[in-house]
């Protein structure tokens, strides 16, 4: 599987009539011969709009086959910079500077946002779709032969989630890509008869790598719905005899809370494993999530810069751990450095660091003086690694509280509170302090009544003193990314701003 290192040879390596996309609302499959065709034609046409080498293409579409044919077109004639649909003007406005796009894929209908922003600065072509499964771009093809791209060419943009500042962007080489997705294939064994559902957007580097290319790269099958619908979920994974998929937390939250109100589990015998990333995993989620699947859960560890998988529970009958990311994959290496950048042995606590050919040379908008550590890119995530080299993420490091000079991690506290059969969520942040410099604070979604007094008590019983949290604030829900991440700061500053 590593023999491809462009998307045009990932894209040109299958062929035939098996189906790569599914299109589970009208039933369309499409082949990987069709898939090739209608790719090579909408890249002549941005090269027939002038798209060259390098030229950033935004894609504002909702997941779907034209997402997936206008990503790998845009990454073949110029550069693929897919954008998040629910933006309003002001966010698309900002990015399309940011990148520097020359041009807009847009629906035939909707995205009257994105087109304001567009104006005149970027020009606008419309994608549609046939019945017959066909996606075409509306303008006018360049015959001539299309260059090919090297291994070294930018493939895709994508900006980090600016979770301590403003959004970093983030270069994907086309080796970047087909590395990481041959880790992934190679991590899960995907065979031409897996099936892989689709349920992470397709302008995240979740759903582009890990549901789209790696089950494309090994030969299998793609089912894309329009959007995710928890009560659709089970229906799919029958009809289409799903073998897998990969979400963030949130999403296997939701299918749970769909599946209590059935005694028994109600996996299927085609799904052999389900995928965790993105976001932490709780122990309870995944031993909840393993009895209603009636499958295995593996939790991976993933980023943009490393064009997502970094790491992976591998699948049984090996071990894996709740609790942790799993072992380092394919060709990437993980190691943990202290503040000088000295790497610690096993069981110490530090920075978490990696390299390999899946991760990016550096930010195009940022200072790269400190993001990388001696040629060893730094993630920003405190963890170790255990005897096993199994890693274990303790938290960003820039969201540790520090309480008079003692570093709290917040996902521990997460963890313990999440423990208490009453609280469905949990997220721990740092709130000021005149004396102590921070405490800590947790805001908790509540899945049955409970008071504060009680969980106070519950966290004295399982936390040291300096760990307790001493303010609780119950909200109805916890503000996430559009790719389901919690970001701690902003849940901070929302809940201590309603309190100012």
């Amino acid at each position: 599987m590593n023999s491809v290192s462009t998307l045009l040879e990932l894209l040109q390596a299958k062929a035939g009539n098996q189906s790569a996309i599914i299109i589970p609302e009208t039933g369309t499959h499409v082949s990987y011969n069709s898939l090739a065709r209608q790719v090579m034609a909408m890249a002549q046409v941005l090269k027939g709009a002038g798209i060259r080498r390098g030229d950033r293409v935004a894609i504002v579409l909702p997941n779907g086959l034209p997402a997936i044919v206008s990503f790998l077109a845009a990454a073949l004639a110029g550069t693929a910079a897919p954008m998040n649909p629910n933006y309003r003007c002001e966010e698309f406005s900002f990015f399309l500077e940011d990148t520097g796009a020359r041009l807009m894929i847009c629906p035939a209908h909707g995205a009257e946002e994105a087109r304001r922003a567009a104006s005149e600065r970027v020009s606008v072509l419309t994608v549609v779709q046939d019945a017959d499964g066909t996606v075409q771009l509306h303008g006018t093809a360049d015959r001539t032969p299309l260059p090919e791209p090297s291994a070294e060419d930018i493939a895709l943009i994508l900006h980090t989630s600016g979770s301590t500042g403003q959004p970093k962007r983030v270069p994907l080489q086309h080796c970047n890509l087909t590395v990481s997705a041959a880790n992934i294939a190679s991590t899960y064994g995907l065979t031409p008869e897996d099936v892989s559902l689709c349920v992470m957007p397709l302008f995240h580097i979740h759903g582009l790598v890990a549901s789209t290319l790696a089950p494309l790269l090994s030969g299998g099958s793609v089912v894309v719905p329009t959007k995710f619908n928890p009560l659709a979920f089970w229906r799919l994974v029958r009809e289409h005899q799903i073998t897998w998929y990969s979400a963030v937390p949130t999403i296997h939250q939701l299918l749970m809370e769909r599946a209590a109100r059935h005694d028994s589990s109600i996996g299927t015998p085609t799904l052999r494993f389900v995928r965790s990333c993105s976001a932490p995993l709780s122990p309870a989620l995944m031993r909840q999530a393993e009895e209603k699947f009636g499958a295995p859960v593996l939790e991976a560890y993933g980023m943009t810069e490393a064009a997502h998988q970094m790491a992976s529970n591998p699948l049984p009958p090996q071990a894996r751990k709740p609790g942790s990311v799993g072992r380092a994959t394919g060709s990437v290496r993980i190691s943990v450095i202290d503040e000088q950048g000295n790497h610690l042995a096993t069981g110490r606590r530090g920075e978490v660091v990696i390299q390999g050919p899946s991760v990016f040379r550096g930010y195009e908008n940022n200072s790269n003086a400190e993001a990388f550590a001696n040629g060893w890119f730094r993630t920003g995530d405190e963890g170790y690694l255990d005897d096993d080299g199994y890693l274990f993420l303790t938290g960003r490091i820039k969201e540790m509280i520090n309480r008079a000079g003692e570093k709290i991690p917040p996902r521990y506290i997460d963890e313990v509170l999440l423990k208490h059969p009453a609280v469905a969520e949990a997220v721990t942040f740092g709130f000021p302090h005149p004396v102590l410099g921070e405490e800590v604070a947790a805001a908790i979604v509540l899945r049955q009544p409970e008071s504060e007094s009680a969980l106070l008590r519950y966290c004295r019983q399982h936390l040291a003193a300096f760990e307790c949290p001493k303010r609780l604030h119950f909200v109805e829900r916890i503000p996430r990314t559009a790719t389901g991440k919690v970001q701690r700061r902003v849940v901070a500053d929302a809940i201590l701003g309603e309190a100012a």
